[in-house]
């Protein structure tokens, strides 16, 4: 894990703490059907998740239905938010990226768009790493990449861990792109069957 160091680093971090406390009694809220809280919500995490669809389709309009999508969705499942597996802003995130791709699937969105575009859209939220490093469930994802080749576990911790993208990944390793690809989405149906025992 990272160090901060001196006190702009213990400022910005007492910052996200806050942040993200507000974020998890927002969803609390929600789950109990406060509107109030939605809109705070709304007003904290929109633009960050507008950038994160935008990055995706490409397209303001498509954009704008989908976020729509994704906070109706948060008003439906905010009851099923999990602090203690994930940050607010990661699952809010996932939700968004999630209902990005069905909207380029359901063809929706421009046909010239590919979906290999989505899957290689970071995050600049803390790392999936930084997340769940705390957990128990650290341990056995650590466990489980150990049970990978090296150079495919390098590349599921470069791709989903560091936010890299699958090109910059296949540049840096200096592989084909189709390759790699191939090695992360064999790799991750190895991590969820190791996962899953």
């Amino acid at each position: 894990m990272w160090a901060m160091n001196g006190p702009a680093g213990s400022t910005a971090s007492i910052e996200q703490d806050a942040a993200r406390k507000q974020l998890v009694a927002a969803l609390a809220r929600i789950a109990g059907g406060d509107k109030s809280a939605l809109r705070l919500l709304y007003r904290d995490t929109s633009a960050k998740l507008f950038a994160v669809c935008l990055r995706i389709l490409h397209d303001e309009g498509e954009v704008e239905d989908v976020l729509q999508d994704v906070y109706i969705t948060v008003w439906r499942r905010a009851g099923t938010f999990d602090p203690t597996r994930a940050s607010p802003i990661t699952w809010l995130v996932a939700i968004a990226r999630n209902r990005s791709i069905d909207r380029l699937r359901s063809g929706a969105a421009a046909r010239s768009r590919s979906l290999d575009e989505a899957a290689e859209v970071s995050d600049d939220a803390p790392s999936a790493l930084a997340q769940i490093e705390s957990t128990d469930e650290h341990r056995r994802l650590v466990d489980c990449l150990n049970e990978l080749e090296p150079r495919h576990a390098a590349a599921v911790r470069s791709a989903f861990f560091g936010g890299i993208a699958y090109e910059e990944l296949a540049r840096r390793m200096n592989m084909p792109l189709g390759t790699v690809k191939s090695w992360i989405r064999r790799s991750l149906l190895r991590l969820r069957e190791c996962l899953e025992r």
